[in-house]
């Protein structure tokens, strides 16, 4: 990394060097503008897939990857994100998205997401998460954060990452069978996850437990 000089000739920090990745060229082109405009951040490259974030990102020169979680290709942001820290010298990803239920967060956080804030952070928390992260250190949106507790207090009412896996699948109007074969998983695992959902939520049918989960944010409709 290059130093950046300070007014005395004095050789300044290096720069925060970032990737955005979005599929929305508005976005990328506003998140661009804010960022831009803080001292210390340099913009060195902006992507339109996560195919092409985790391609860039695996060469030299990028610290921190602000990465949404929804594209219109094939891979999803929470895939990419673990594609990208699954190497050795990986830069860090903030993700950065405007979903906040417990099914996306958990997908983000166990592909190796270093922090979490949503699209409509104001520019001074999103240049504080951007430097957390750069420091290897967690940036959780606040209302992020309040949803990792709650879970944290009531574990055994908390849905677990693969049982909210499989209600999004319910709400994305997938059967027991198609669920099994997305998820490698025996229809009988499908059911015995359903049966523990339904126990939880308080209720007997796929379209209550759909319905229940929507209203509690924990997955997405």
């Amino acid at each position: 990394m290059s130093h950046l000089p300070d007014p005395a000739g004095r050789p300044g920090p290096a720069p925060i060097r970032l990737l955005l990745a979005d599929d929305h060229p508005v976005v990328r082109a506003g998140l661009r503008a804010v960022l831009e405009t803080e001292p210390g951040f340099e913009v060195v490259a902006d992507v339109p897939t996560a195919e092409e974030a985790v391609e860039r990102a695996a060469r030299p020169g990028v610290d921190v990857v602000l990465m949404d979680l929804q594209f219109g290709g094939r891979m999803l942001g929470s895939q990419a994100t673990a594609a990208i820290t699954a190497r050795e010298g990986a830069p860090h990803v903030l993700v950065l998205t405007t979903f906040d239920t417990d099914a996306d967060i958990l997908a983000a956080i166990e592909a190796g997401a270093t922090g979490y804030l949503l699209k409509d952070a104001p520019p001074e928390e999103l240049a504080a998460a951007v430097r957390a992260a750069a420091a290897g250190k967690s940036a959780l949106a606040p209302t992020i954060a309040l949803r990792l507790m709650d879970r944290m207090r009531a574990p055994a009412a908390a849905l677990s990452r693969r049982e909210t896996e499989v209600l999004q699948l319910v709400a994305d109007g997938l059967s027991n069978a198609a669920i099994s074969k997305r998820l490698f998983l025996s229809q009988a695992t499908v059911k015995s996850h359903l049966v523990h959902i339904y126990a939880k939520l308080g209720v007997d049918s796929r379209t209550a437990a759909v319905a229940a989960a929507t209203a509690r944010g924990l997955i997405r409709r």
